[in-house]
């Protein structure tokens, strides 16, 4: 969902998605040096309204602060944006619940820290939506994926949850939604019409395999294919535990990782929708990881999905060329573009083209690119992303790599690496921690996003890592979807959601010295000056691109 209005020169635009509204505004050009002139930033102030009626309404907090106010406030306390506004052109709203009606008011404020003037606001007002609304067929679940944050240290002082209670409030915390969602999915499945055709990487998740287990119980068909070579052994206990041995089968060969991630439901012998996206099956891939669950409630699509996991079944130790040759005839890359508001499915193992394929949307992209990378980038990404243009792009990886400062040269180009705040690392910032489910805690998700915030949006999701292992020797399955807005609003707002939450980290934690740490106080400036960044180069257009056009 998409909501602009202005009051005058000043204009506010809020995309939404199920769990993330992203607030972006602008001042017209010829009204800039009046508008700006001592302004301090801007108060946001949201109201919750059910049936017609505000039912609370309040000014939402931020961690950054003026030095001299509000002094002696317990590190990681969050401020209100109308004593401490907000020096930017953008903010995200993280905080909101789905099919909930919301009305922003973004209020300039001027004057001085300790004797501030708020001004006339301009407001608008969204609905966001159901995770399982099916944004035109879709439905779209992330997990938190950010445990080491401000908001789990002030919740959880134990940061380790009991991962054998997935309905725990610190385990739905970090879920999200994502278990609950996964779990619903089996769900559907609740009779002798139905079954279930899976194929997991890592399947060692008990509750997910209880609940497969009753599915079957209630008269389903259900059939699961996990990998043997890399997590065979914890795979196999928890098969035992849940009892479901005779519904699995072992995708065995060293050639590759078997990864996967996904199961097709049929109704009557038909399939009818497909769970796939980036989450394993287990602790660290439901709670811990940041990792997105995406169903798309499209025949045509669970029926490529159901052909691929057939062949697989049938032929568990398929080589791979034959099983590359088989993908490339039966879901090719497109030569150019992808089909005008079209869901294309694409199976790895196949050629290499098609990581080249994926680099090239990159470099056709107009104005906003959003890029996950878990690992390394890749030789095709990394050439078309140290070209220096004026394309606002963001990747967002798990750890630093070589040759990544070589890509940062260009100034539009903003790199995050998974990082977190220990001790003194920041000013007015607790120490945090992770869960403890995996030996790292920051990006698994698996998607690129063209030009988001247009009219013809092209998302990339799915299992694989952008990497030539992922695309020529892996078991892997990614969907492109091209022309859907609401789906495009729901990626970009958990980017922005898991960038904002990296970015800082990743600079103090990993750019700075102890030295420099110990400078840096990370406070509101006391006068305008922090907007002359916004007026011109990158920051100004980012904020161009995310208010959009004028009307």
């Amino acid at each position: 969902m998409r909501v602009r209005n202005a009051n005058g020169p000043f204009s506010v635009r809020a995309i939404c998605g199920p769990h993330v509204v992203i607030l972006a505004w602008d001042v017209r050009e010829a009204d800039w040096d009046a508008f700006t002139a001592s302004l301090l930033g801007f108060a946001i102030e949201r109201s919750k309204i059910k049936n017609g009626v505000i039912v609370e309404r309040y000014f939402l907090r931020g961690m950054k602060r003026f030095e001299d106010k509000d002094k002696g406030l317990p590190p990681g306390t969050p401020v209100p944006t109308s004593e401490h506004p907000v020096q930017s052109f953008q903010w995200g709203d993280y905080t909101v619940t789905p099919a909930q009606r919301y009305r922003y008011r973004v209020v300039p404020v001027y004057g001085e820290p300790k004797l501030l003037e708020l001004r006339d606001a301009s407001a608008v007002t969204v609905d966001v939506p159901a995770p399982e609304s099916h944004l035109g067929s879709h439905a779209v679940y992330f997990n938190r994926g950010a445990a080491a944050s401000q908001a789990y240290a002030r919740q959880f002082p134990n940061p380790k949850p009991d991962e054998t209670k997935p309905h725990s409030r610190q385990m739905r915390w970090l879920s999200r939604g994502l278990y609950e969602a996964l779990i619903a999915f089996i769900g559907r499945a609740d009779g002798p019409a139905f079954a279930l055709r899976s194929a997991f990487y890592e399947f060692r998740y008990l509750p997910v395999g209880k609940a497969l287990k009753k599915a079957q119980q209630d008269g389903a068909d259900v059939k699961v294919l996990y990998d043997e070579p890399n997590y065979g052994a914890e795979n196999r206990a928890m098969v035992g535990k849940a009892g479901i041995k005779d519904l699995c089968r072992e995708r065995s060969g060293a050639e590759s990782e078997k990864h996967n991630k996904f199961l097709v439901l049929l109704e009557s012998g038909v399939p009818v929708a497909v769970w796939t996206g980036s989450t394993n099956i287990s602790a660290g891939g439901i709670f811990g990881h940041s990792n997105v669950g995406h169903v798309v409630f499209d025949a045509a699509i669970a029926q490529r999905y159901l052909d691929c996991w057939s062949l697989l079944w049938e032929t568990p130790d398929v080589a791979n060329a034959a099983l590359a040759k088989r993908n490339n005839q039966a879901t090719p890359t497109p030569p150019g573009d992808p089909n005008p508001n079209s869901i294309t499915a694409l199976f790895s193992p196949r050629d290499g083209g098609t990581l080249q394929w994926y680099a090239d949307r990159i470099d056709g992209a107009q104005d906003i690119v959003c890029f996950t990378v878990a690992f390394t980038i890749a030789a095709p990404f990394a050439t078309v992303l140290k070209k220096r243009n004026d394309v606002s792009r963001y990747v967002l990886k798990d750890k630093n790599s070589p040759g990544d400062d070589e890509i940062r040269r260009d100034d539009d180009l903003l790199i995050a690496a998974g990082a977190r705040f220990g001790k003194n690392d920041l000013v007015n910032f607790r120490a945090e921690a992770l869960t403890g489910f995996n030996k790292n805690q920051y990006i698994h998700d698996k998607f690129l996003l063209i030009d988001p915030l247009g009219d013809d949006p092209v998302v990339i999701t799915g299992s694989a890592n952008f990497s030539s292992a992922s695309t020529t020797s892996n078991d892997e399955n990614m969907l492109v979807i091209r022309g859907n807005t609401e789906v495009a609003d729901a990626y970009f707002g958990e980017f922005m959601r898991l960038f904002d939450h990296i970015y800082a980290r990743h600079i103090i934690t990993r750019k700075l010295s102890n030295a420099a740490k110990k400078n840096q106080r990370n406070y509101l400036a006391n006068d305008n000056s922090w907007v002359a960044s916004h007026r011109q180069g990158p920051k100004a257009r980012r904020r161009r691109r995310f208010h959009g056009p004028w009307a």
